[in-house]
């Protein structure tokens, strides 16, 4: 397979949805006019992160959301990413699924995991040691689900019982499968199943997963033509100058920083240790991205090439930032990326 080219690059958005500081209601909408207008820009998905508890994620169930962004939009892509697995049962998962995949039009990207912090899954009475067993039979279930028919199932977290499935998506054979990971291991495994990765982290470390998917994939005898998505996550803000769009992320990322470490302070958990715990900090370790158009540019390109990726994932709402700084991020990406790269 061929590493990625700047000639060719697909643009995608995240969002943690986590709190801005304002109102819940007012946030939600200034989302979807966010969404709307990357929609009528051209990028191709808006992925929304599951989070509980948390003014991290403000958005705990994301396929209700993403009902909400399907009616805004005509083009644009969505999906949860990821959908917590292991929160739901898998037969109700597939059912929410279905519905949002035909209410789309087969728009929907499903991203699929048992989530990154243990304490949420406590508060709903699931321990650590459970989450892999109920993540694997749970998504077991959901892909064998999607083939129809009459499925049972038994397993030690879940069981069926000759059930009918009634529905089904609008994408066949299913949706396409998304996964978080930044660890090798887990994207030999999307590669081996044809799913696509999404991955945080300096653009060395990232290398070494999409090498690892490639390296799958190449001696996988049924691939398909179709070139998967490596994504690349960044924070992204863009500004009239460096200095300028230095002073808007900067006051963004303490907002956003304070939320992601809520539940860490609450429970006295230790922070990741990747964890960026300043903007500067967060610059260096290529987690965020701010300046003009032009450096912006140069910097995402830099990035990607060395990672070896494809699908530029951005996040270009977090903290305290405002729709319209969100907006000039937005426009000046697909007039300096999209549109020259794309």
């Amino acid at each position: 397979m061929r590493h990625v080219s700047p000639s060719k690059l697909t643009c995608g958005i995240f969002d943690h949805l986590d709190d801005d500081g304002g109102d819940i209601a007012r946030q939600y909408a200034a989302r979807l006019a966010l969404a709307e207008a990357c929609d009528h820009l051209g990028f191709y998905a808006y992925h929304l992160a599951e989070h509980h508890c948390t003014p991290h994620g403000r958005g705990p169930s994301p396929n209700v959301f993403l009902s909400s962004v399907e009616q805004r939009t005509r083009r644009l892509r969505v999906g949860p990413l990821v959908m917590l697995l292991v929160l739901s049962h898998p037969l109700r998962a597939f059912e929410e699924i279905c519905m949002l995949d035909q209410l789309s039009g087969g728009r929907l990207e499903l991203g699929i995991g048992r989530g990154s912090l243990p304490i949420e899954l406590r508060y709903f009475g699931i321990g650590a040691n459970a989450a892999p067993g109920r993540y694997a039979e749970a998504s077991e279930i959901l892909i064998e689900a999607m083939k129809g028919g009459t499925r049972s199932y038994k397993g030690h977290h879940f069981e069926l019982n000759g059930v009918p499935l009634t529905l089904g998506p609008h994408q066949r054979p299913h949706p396409p499968i998304w996964i978080t990971t930044n660890q090798p291991e887990s994207a030999g495994w999307a590669a081996a199943n044809g799913a696509n990765i999404a991955c945080v982290g300096p653009s060395s470390s990232v290398r070494r997963i999409t090498d690892a998917f490639r390296a799958t994939r190449e001696h996988k005898t049924d691939a398909d033509h179709q070139a998967p998505f490596l994504g690349l996550l960044r924070m992204v803000v863009i500004g009239s100058s460096d200095t300028h769009a230095y002073s808007l992320a900067a006051s963004a990322y303490e907002q956003w920083l304070r939320s992601f470490k809520y539940l860490y302070d609450l429970n006295a958990i230790p922070t990741p240790p990747n964890l960026p715990l300043t903007f500067d900090a967060a610059v260096e370790s290529e987690l965020c991205v701010a300046g003009t158009a032009a450096s912006v540019r140069q910097i995402l390109l830099n990035q990607l090439e060395v990672a070896g990726a494809n699908y530029l994932l951005c996040q270009l709402a977090f903290g305290n930032l405002q729709l319209d700084a969100s907006l000039y991020t937005a426009k000046a990406l697909q007039a300096e990326i999209m549109e020259r790269f794309g």
